[in-house]
């Protein structure tokens, strides 16, 4: 009876040293994110509480910041920081954040550049830094990040051209660029992107043609939606354009296009949106388009077309909601 007691007695004591203790917050990410806690604004600050990001004892942890564990740590995977004001530049110590998943810095006033450095976050699969004053060129160091999947650079005032790098993303599903003052050609490396779903780079100040965009055989295999509006592009629609088969909505409004409509364009099975108005088209509009199965939205106003062209549908400006970020 006395051995058993002791024995218990050996075994309570040993489960004491036993104990799963707290995972500590990996040292890089806690210098990190204090170094980005005093480069910020007090609408961020105030709301960062205690000395541990990822929460400490009683403390939750800080407003936006999402941490794992990995191993005997803890790190930070996420970060989204979005619509409180944040004035200033790209906080570099960012860069210092090397297992981010997500980082959302969106509706701010961050200025200047993106620093190079960003292509050190390896992990990352959304980057959304829209609607900022983000200036200088696209980084091509944004090309290393091979896991992305979302890319959101769209409403800032990048300038440039669009680096090919972005061409290096294999996973790469959405890509906004549209609201900057980009300039040169899109780069046609980017129908290499096999996994891409929606490219929107419209309000620029583009040029070329949509016939260099598409050159490569099976160029954009899954892209659905194509938002080229408000550039400069010339020439005509090739008909190689129904090559893409996956084509949903089509925007080419306020462009210099010329020529006529092809009548394999109307052969896209799932055409639901074509916007052709305000550029230089001419001809006739062949009756398929009005026969599709799909299309909602034909809108022909500032072209040059025969008489007897009309609209399909009333023009609704497509804008992409909140929603539409959710991964």
């Amino acid at each position: 009876m006395a051995s058993s007691r002791c024995e218990l007695l050996v075994i309570c004591v040993l489960s004491l040293f036993f104990v799963p203790a707290h995972s500590k917050t990996l040292k890089r990410d806690v210098k990190a994110l204090n170094e980005i806690k005093a480069s910020l604004g007090w609408r961020v600050v105030y709301s960062w509480v205690g000395d541990d990001p990822c929460g400490d004892g009683d403390l939750p942890p800080w407003s936006g910041v999402t941490c794992s564990t990995q191993g005997d740590y803890r790190v930070v995977t996420e970060l989204e920081v979005y619509a409180v004001s944040i004035v200033g530049p790209f906080p570099i110590a960012v860069t210092n954040l090397l297992d981010l998943t997500r980082l959302d810095l969106h509706n701010n006033k961050l200025t200047g550049p993106i620093p190079p450095q960003i292509g050190r976050l390896k992990r990352l699969k959304v980057l959304n830094l829209r609607w900022n004053k983000l200036q200088d060129v696209i980084p091509p160091e944004i090309g290393e990040l091979k896991r992305l999947t979302h890319l959101y650079l769209s409403f800032n005032s990048f300038k440039g051209e669009i680096p090919k790098e972005l061409a290096a993303l294999p996973e790469l599903r959405y890509l906004y660029l549209q609201e900057n003052r980009l300039i040169g050609r899109i780069p046609a490396e980017l129908g290499t992107l096999q996994n891409l779903r929606h490219l929107d780079v419209g309000n620029n100040h583009l040029v070329g043609t949509i016939r260099e965009l598409i050159r490569f055989n099976g160029s954009f295999p899954s892209l659905r939606n194509l938002y080229l509006n408000n550039n400069y592009l010339s020439g005509g629609i090739p008909a190689q354009l129904s090559n893409l088969t996956s084509l949903e909505i089509v925007y080419l409004s306020y462009n210099k296009l010329i020529g006529n409509i092809p009548f394999a364009i109307s052969h896209i099975p799932k055409l639901t949106f074509l916007y052709l108005d305000h550029n230089q088209f001419t001809g006739r509009i062949p009756d398929a388009f009005y026969k599709h199965p799909f299309l909602k939205e034909m809108y022909i106003e500032g072209n040059m077309f025969k008489q007897g062209a009309n609209p399909i549908g009333t023009h609704i400006v497509l804008e992409v909601s909140d929603s539409d970020f959710v991964v």
